[in-house]
């Protein structure tokens, strides 16, 4: 399967100018560091590696319904003669036509790149290379195609680990440590773009830590050696030839290599490589919080000084957060002694922390630091009972029975009737949004009639003027912003920082 192309929207600039630097170096500030020159020749480590890389070609089987006879108009003399017409087009009609409605089965295939970990036959690809598969055969440089089995694949970082039963010990390669890679260091890719197998390109690491919104657990070496459709699940080479990656995805306008590619880095898979093998399975850890980023207004309202760390929206009652005393509105500062520097660092730190697990948490609480001491859970678990716990949302047109206006809204009490006319579940508890102003921040900031607030600063609101009555407060305080928690119908909440002016 081709490495997908990712395009994000943020990618509309026009191509940036080159501008030529001149750089003066005076005898007060000697250069401190040399840079390595490019290695002189790739072929020693070409030569190493390229046996223990692999094609994958993943064949999927389809079912074909040919077309039925369409619902036409009953009772008409036509009738016959329209299911006569429609059965001879299906198959010559009688028995024949019964059969050209059955289902067809045609196969797909795929190729993508692959590597060996273990000479014993352990295979490593991308996920989406052999996702919904029913059969995929693992061919090496020498022409052997041997027949795998799937021991256990991971969506979420786009990993497969693979089973072959060689006849006699495989060529493997090792998985290197990805976080000592620098940017500007020298990588080579081996895979097989465009079903070429067996092919080599080089170049630099451009970039580490990238998120291009593909998935809870973002952080992708960048590298400019060419990586094409057909090189997923292929291996990133430093020089010492350690898997340092696995090339994952590019972006690309046109379909090939801009120079712009994207591989998981070792750090990423090898721990969930492990868990595929062991238990066939991931078992990550879970904190059991909704989380969401901290912008300037939020840091503010909070009195974090800056924007850092990962403001906790929701604590599942079911998780293990809860009974460690994690609260809505806590801003999660360190997790097991790692900076969490912004919202999406958490999920990482925790998803890579062994289930059961004690660790500590740092948290930001009604502006004073406190350590909070959290036993991890599950992900998978709380994933299962989230799923148990979902509802279906009832839907309902709004209703103005606003009392009060502020910030571009019009609020309301949750009485009986508006609760039914927005479809608000009987949980929610706060103050109704009837209307919300298209040219209002409340309208910038997504809030939408039928949501509700919750909270202004952490304190409950229950009827309309403690809305007017809380943002007086913060005024007379010499505060900026408002910090809103907004739950919407279904109770999913969220938290919302409005100007004060």
């Amino acid at each position: 399967m081709a490495v997908r192309s990712i395009i994000p929207h943020m990618f509309r600039r026009p191509a940036c100018a080159l501008v030529a630097l001149s750089l003066f170096v005076t005898p007060l500030a000697p250069v401190m560091a040399q840079a390595r020159g490019a290695p002189e020749s790739f072929a020693d480590l070409a030569e190493s590696v390229s046996s223990a890389v692999v094609n994958i070609s993943a064949s999927t089987t389809v079912e074909e319904k040919r077309a039925g006879i369409p619902n036409l108009p009953q009772g008409t003399p036509f009738d016959d003669l329209f299911e006569e017409f429609f059965r001879r087009r299906q198959g010559q009609g009688g028995n024949e036509g019964q059969q050209g409605q059955a289902p067809r089965q045609r196969r797909s295939s795929s190729l993508g790149s692959g590597f060996v970990i273990d000479p014993a036959g352990i295979v490593i690809t991308n996920n989406h290379v052999i996702a919904d598969a029913t059969e995929v055969t693992v061919i090496f440089n020498d022409g052997q195609k041997l027949k795998a089995e799937i021991v256990g694949k991971d969506a979420k970082i786009d990993i497969a680990v693979l089973r072959v039963k060689p006849e006699k010990p495989l060529k493997a390669v090792k998985f290197g440590d990805s976080e000592k890679m620098r940017v500007g260091e020298w990588v080579m890719a081996v895979g097989n773009p465009f079903g070429l197998g067996g092919t080599v390109t080089a170049g630099i690491v451009s970039a580490r830590n990238r998120n291009i919104d593909s998935g809870p657990y973002d952080n992708y070496i960048q590298t400019d050696a060419s990586i094409n459709k057909g090189n997923s699940g292929g291996p990133l080479f430093n020089m010492n030839g350690d898997v340092i990656g696995v090339n994952t995805a590019i972006l690309s306008p046109s379909g090939g290599s801009v120079g712009i590619g994207f591989a998981t880095p070792s750090a990423t898979v090898q721990p969930i490589v492990d868990q595929l093998l062991n238990f066939g399975e991931t078992r990550r850890g879970w904190l059991g919080v909704r989380i969401q980023n901290v912008d300037d207004a939020i840091a503010e309202s909070l009195k974090l000084g800056k924007a850092r760390g990962a403001l906790v929206a929701v604590v599942d009652d079911k998780g293990p957060g809860k009974p460690a005393g994690m609260k809505a509105g806590d801003v999660i500062l360190k997790f097991d002694g790692k900076d969490v520097t912004e919202s999406r660092d958490l999920p990482k730190f925790v998803a890579a922390t062994p289930v059961g697990k004690q660790v500590d948490v740092l948290v930001m609480r009604d502006g004073k630091e406190q350590t909070l001491k959290v036993t991890l859970g599950r992900l998978e678990d709380g994933e299962k009972q989230a799923s148990l716990d979902q509802k279906t949302q009832t839907d309902a047109q709004p209703g103005r029975s606003a009392v009060q206006k502020a910030f571009g809204m019009e609020f309301g009490s949750l009485d009986p009737d508006v609760r039914k006319k927005f479809g608000i579940k009987d949980s929610v508890k706060g103050v109704v949004v009837t209307a919300v102003d298209a040219n209002s921040p409340a309208s910038e900031k997504r809030i939408q009639a039928g949501d509700t607030i919750v909270e202004i600063n952490q304190e409950a609101v229950s009827k309309p003027a403690d809305i007017a009555a809380r943002t007086k407060v913060l005024k007379d305080q010499g505060r900026k912003s408002a910090l809103f928690l907004v739950a919407n119908a279904a109770g999913d909440v969220r938290f919302v920082a409005l100007n004060l002016d």
